[in-house]
């Protein structure tokens, strides 16, 4: 198996068959931001992305016997 692999290896790392490369560059910006945000919209950042995140799951189980109701009345 271990023999297997290594021919994988191999075929993966040989500059003939991966074709061209492109390089990929990330814009990192060395200076300090133009606007510093302040606390108020960092509050209000951070409470939206909560509640983006967490809101649908909060709703699916708050509304848990809802769904499993409907499950049972379709399969009857």
């Amino acid at each position: 198996m271990s023999g297997l692999l290594r021919g994988i290896a191999r075929i993966r790392n040989a500059p003939v068959l991966r074709g061209s490369t492109v390089t990929q560059r990330a814009n990192i910006a060395t200076r300090p931001a133009k606007d510093k945000f302040g606390p108020a919209e960092t509050i209000i950042g951070l409470t939206v992305f909560s509640f983006t995140i967490l809101g649908p799951s909060g709703w699916v189980l708050a509304n848990l016997e809802n769904y499993k109701k409907k499950g049972t009345a379709e399969s009857e």
